[in-house]
């Protein structure tokens, strides 16, 4: 080969590889990661990896006064222990979201109907075989291995009920709308025997909402509104838990501790904060790393800050709602649905706590509170809202699709 064709061959052989190079993630990149790359909403990836760098930052904020608070005479915690911690559940966690992001819409479905089975099976065990901690029984496990099923349920359960609800568009005449709702009544009951009524709340929410969706009547709505009136008034008169925790919230009796000291380290810092360990407020909460940490935020970075991170999640919220108005499968409209519900009302639950406008719920900040349960949970929560908003670039809609439909 002369010099000239040499020189061609090399050029060719650049110019192979420019493209190659240019292909990589490309949308001509049919490979399982390239397509995950182009059909994840990446809005969505970037605002909840934001909230998990947040999370990390407020978790070191808290955990020198997490650690004074479990240190005694004999175990002194160090400063940053839940921090180290929470580096490490985070490298579980963003593993398996990623992991279940990744799943075809029909696998994650069958994922989530044999999960929910099996952790409601682990919930009805959590009395006769659970560990107790602060007086509530909601954890299985030994020692440091141990996992509170409620929070691996509830992504798993609202995706089952979304099913279960989806089958109205084939068949209007199945009982679904009855069976969902004594699923979740038996989830509600089993919540409540650990004490736990908090997750019953989001639970009810979850399946209110869902309804909402799925088409049922108004009449049926006013029923089932006046209905969970109902059981709010029967919790209270009848369930110790929830008679204390509204008397305390509306009258101000008994032991209002939690709620005063967090409300005041919020609003410890002002507008601006104390600045990174500069809160001092915050040593007197019982839950800084976890219930209340988003208290601790406001002590050290300000109310400004608190703000941005409720615009966070309601961008979160916002973004699924608006990519689902055109979504046309009925059973991915109710699981995407289901799931930011889930993750939405949980942060308003936490972050109402913390303001001192609702009762106090041991519920975490997604994301953000330390957790071992919790961040795992979230992450496959999260992942599997991912995988459903999904939207392949190079296919168009199926014909096959069920259309939807919000007529009952």
């Amino acid at each position: 080969m002369n010099g000239t064709g040499a020189s061609a061959a090399i050029g060719a052989a650049r110019a192979r590889a420019r493209r190659k190079a240019q292909d990589r993630f490309g949308r001509g990149d049919r490979s399982a990661v390239g397509r995950w790359f182009w059909e994840i909403d990446r809005v969505l990836l970037l605002l909840v990896s934001v909230l998990i760098g947040i999370g990390l930052v407020a978790v070191a904020a808290a955990s020198p006064a997490a650690g004074v608070r479990y240190s005694d005479g004999a175990v002194v915690v160090p400063p940053l222990y839940y921090f180290y911690r929470q580096c490490i559940w985070l490298a579980l966690g963003i593993p398996v979201m990623v992991a279940v992001s990744m799943l075809p819409k029909d696998i994650a479905r069958r994922f989530c109907l044999g999960g929910a089975a099996f952790f409601t099976v682990m919930l009805a065990a959590v009395p006769l075989i659970g560990n107790t901690v602060n007086g509530a029984r909601r954890w299985i496990g030994v020692g440091p291995l141990q996992m509170q099923p409620s929070e691996f349920l509830k992504p798993l359960f609202v995706v089952s009920i979304a099913w279960l609800l989806s089958l109205r568009q084939q068949d209007k005449s199945l009982p679904v709308i009855p069976l969902s709702g004594l699923l979740t009544g038996l989830v509600a009951l089993l919540l409540m025997k650990q004490p736990d009524f908090g997750q019953s709340v989001i639970f009810l929410i979850m399946w209110m909402a869902l309804l909402l969706l799925s088409g049922v009547s108004a009449k049926l709505i006013g029923g089932l509104c006046g209905g969970g009136v109902g059981v709010v008034v029967l919790a209270y008169l009848f369930y110790p838990v929830a008679t204390t925790r509204i008397d305390n919230f509306i009258y101000g009796q008994g032991d209002t501790y939690q709620v005063d000291s967090a409300h005041r380290t919020l609003v410890h810092g002002g507008l601006f904060g104390m600045g990174p360990g500069g809160g001092t407020a915050k040593f007197h909460l019982p839950e800084p790393h976890t219930d209340y940490i988003f208290s601790v935020i406001g002590e050290e970075f300000g109310l400004i800050a608190c703000l941005a991170i409720a615009l966070i999640f309601a961008a979160i919220v916002v973004r699924v709602l608006i990519k689902l108005l055109d979504e046309e499968d009925p059973f991915t409209l109710l699981a995407s649905a289901g799931l930011v519900t889930q993750f939405g009302a949980q942060a308003v639950i936490n972050m109402c706590v913390n303001l001192q406008l609702a009762p106090s719920k041991g519920m975490t900040l997604p994301f953000i509170s330390y957790g071992g349960s919790s961040m795992v949970a979230l992450s496959v929560g999260f992942g599997l809202l991912l995988a459903f908003t999904r939207r392949n670039p190079y296919l168009s809609r199926s014909p096959y699709v069920v259309k939807w439909s919000t007529r009952a």
